[in-house]
């Protein structure tokens, strides 16, 4: 099985590398980061990056490919060489998943029309007006479409899929292997469980980060 991570500028470090630790655990599976050019990729923290390996072209084809989010998907969805390749991908892929804002890059790539998926909870809506059906849930598996809500959920997305592509004993024997028991000290890991002030501040936070990012790529 061969899976290909998709990396870009400005993805979020852990939506990449949260389901690539479950993934690269796999007995068989081939993984490989892949880039437009390869070569590293800078998170959005803008203090570390990670390295593509493989080019689109040296990547042609995956058995499952993986979008990541982060600020910088929103370059990414309006790069049409990015997905064209996401698209060839797609087309002979046994599965495509995506992590936070990593499922409007397929959906920008027309890989979600009419497809029920997820994403970030402040982008659902724009899902929606990309043709898809979002849903507030951590993880969506709509035929061989499994797309993960926001950056952590981006683990239970690749425990989910081993789990559907090879067996929930595996999938169940990684989730021990890594400790992935998670016991969040506040809940809050929802804007359903949050409080509005925290809301509204996460809210205020990610505009900034907007602001930040825009100033960053016109210098």
């Amino acid at each position: 099985m061969k899976v290909a991570i998709l990396l870009y500028d400005d993805f979020t470090a852990l939506d990449a590398i949260g389901p690539y630790e479950v993934i690269s655990r796999v007995p068989g599976w081939d993984l490989t980061f892949v880039a437009r050019t390869a070569g590293p990729q800078q998170t959005d923290s803008g203090v570390t990056s990670v390295e593509a390996r493989s080019s689109f072209v040296d990547c042609p084809e995956a058995d499952i490919v993986l979008v990541p989010g982060g600020p910088g998907s929103r370059v990414v969805m309006k790069d049409e060489n990015t997905l064209d390749w996401l698209r060839r991908v797609a087309a002979g892929a046994r599965w495509v998943t995506s992590v936070c804002t990593g499922s409007l890059v397929l959906a920008a790539a027309g890989l979600l029309d009419g497809k029920r998926c997820t994403t970030y909870w402040l982008y659902l809506e724009q899902l929606r007006e990309l043709g898809a059906e979002p849903v507030a849930e951590r993880v969506v598996i709509d035929g061989n479409i499994v797309t993960a809500a926001g950056v952590s959920s981006g683990i239970d997305m690749a425990l989910t899929l081993v789990a559907e592509a090879v067996a929930p004993e595996l999938a169940q024997a990684i989730q021990l292997g890594i400790e992935y028991d998670p016991q969040p000290p506040f809940d809050s890991g929802s804007p359903k469980s949050a409080s509005a002030e925290t809301v509204e501040l996460v809210t205020g936070i990610a505009a900034q980060q907007d602001e930040w990012l825009s100033a960053r790529r016109a210098e």
